[in-house]
């Protein structure tokens, strides 16, 4: 177990370095030495050290403190023990404000250093114990590529597999951005067909005849700029699965042509004289009612009954809160990869406010907030502050009107008591809210007598 843990001890003067190195080295540990701050930071790069041991003091060059910050911006999970001959209440106050776990003075007592690495490293080895259990839950509650510990979620993670096996097609409906393409890409990697051709396509983002062409193809001179023949996405698409997004938005024109190939699986190109047969498995996707379109006069009944085989009803976010921070901390995972940012961590409180928002564009949205607080983020960890943008947003959703019998100081003390409660008390993040200097946002706290909500 000691052999694994790695620590770096960093002095510029030899004899202090390698008495450290020695006694802990015959503790078991593997140790490195470094006689400088700068090639502390250098190490830090190619090597993960679980502790650092940093001399406050080391001439030329920079000292332990900044060290410390250079190398926890690189090893945000790192453990930093702060070394140093000259101990004061100041250099202690500030190495532990920096982020030190420990502030040692020399000489070093080697018992005491002994004592000091275990309780580290068997913090370590929780911190690890964590990690490892964190993705075992997630592998858990994971199918496919989608994650949720919701009941009706996973009763949805079933059904995929059932019918993942026929041949039937599949009507999915929900929100925008409740992942319906998601699901739609799930039964296809789940049935006989997953590696043959999965194809999306936005009903909603084309007109009617270059949804036509799009999804049936055209011959040559079918018209101005046709100069060639081209396969349509149910000829791509045989032997796989085709996704109809959002067919609650096509032609009638369209539905009738889309009903023969759900009856027939034959068509004809755009154009076209010579019949097309294809083996493909349709699953379509709405966000819009399709049932109250058919009784609106809005989709063919006919069509809707050859859709709505087997039906998938996917649940906002706002009904399953409980997948909120799973869903956080694999989008952090990913995006903070993707960005090459160091963002390591979510703070309880930020996962309070975003299980308190409202979620109306869903887990799309969700994805989204994640981003973006990941990019305006100073911290390893993900601050409340970091999500104040939603904080503004919800708030201007609300659309509050003051009633005619309230002065401008009841409108503003209103406004401040409402987010101070959605920001559960933080002034800093209520401040960014509010498009205002916290020291301004204290004054008025002051003078209107508000209690900050304490949580």
């Amino acid at each position: 177990m000691k052999q694994q843990w790695k620590i770096l001890v960093v002095d510029d003067e030899p004899v202090q370095r390698e008495s450290i190195a020695v006694w802990l080295t015959e503790d078991g540990y593997t140790v490195e030495t470094a006689a400088s701050g700068q090639e502390a930071v250098d190490r830090a790069r190619q090597v993960d050290y679980a502790i650092y041991f940093l001399d406050l003091k080391m001439p030329p060059g920079i000292d332990g403190i900044e060290a410390m910050r250079q190398i926890r911006r690189i090893r945000p999970d790192c453990a930093i023990v702060i070394i140093t001959a000259y101990a004061t209440v100041d250099t202690a106050v500030l190495a532990m404000k920096e982020g030190a776990q420990e502030y040692l003075v020399k000489p070093c007592n080697p018992q005491e250093l002994t004592m000091l690495v275990e309780r580290i490293l068997k913090m370590h080895n929780l911190q690890r114990e964590n990690l490892l259990l964190r993705r075992r839950l997630a592998k858990e509650y994971s199918f496919q590529d989608m994650t949720s510990k919701n009941p009706t979620m996973h009763d949805i993670f079933e059904l995929i597999r059932n019918v993942a096996r026929m041949r039937s097609t599949v009507l999915i409906q929900g929100e925008s951005g409740t992942g319906k393409e998601m699901v739609a890409r799930a039964i296809h990697a789940s049935s006989e067909r997953a590696d043959k051709p999965f194809l999306a396509v936005p009903c909603t983002a084309l007109a009617e005849s270059l949804l036509e062409t799009e999804l049936f193809g055209h011959e040559r001179g079918a018209f101005t700029g046709a100069i060639d023949r081209r396969e349509g996405k149910f000829e791509q698409a045989d032997g796989g699965t085709i996704l109809l997004d959002e067919i609650g938005d096509i032609s009638p024109k369209l539905q009738v042509e889309l009903l023969r190939v759900l009856q027939e699986r034959r068509f004809f190109r755009v154009g076209g004289s010579e019949e097309i047969e294809v083996d493909v498995r349709v699953v379509a996707a709405s966000n819009v009612n399709l049932q109250e379109a058919v009784h609106n006069g809005d989709f063919r009944d006919d069509l809707f009954y050859r859709l709505n085989v087997i039906t998938i009803h996917i649940p906002p976010l706002r009904e399953r809160v409980e997948d909120i921070p799973l869903l956080t901390r694999r989008f952090l995972e990913r995006i903070s990869v993707e960005l090459g940012k160091e963002v390591v961590g979510v703070s309880d409180a930020s996962l309070r406010l975003l299980a308190g928002y409202e979620w109306p564009g869903n887990v799309r949205e969700l994805e989204n907030a994640v981003e973006r607080a990941i990019v305006v983020a100073r911290e390893p960890v993900l601050q409340e502050e970091d999500f104040g943008f939603l904080v503004q947003r919800q708030e201007e959703r609300a659309g509050w009107t003051a009633p005619p019998d309230m002065t401008l100081r009841d409108v503003e003390q209103r406004v401040i008591e409402t987010a101070l409660r959605r920001t559960a008390g933080n002034v800093k993040a209520a401040a960014q809210a509010l498009g205002i200097d916290r020291s301004t946002l204290y004054d008025k706290i002051k003078r209107y007598g508000i209690q900050r909500p304490v949580h």
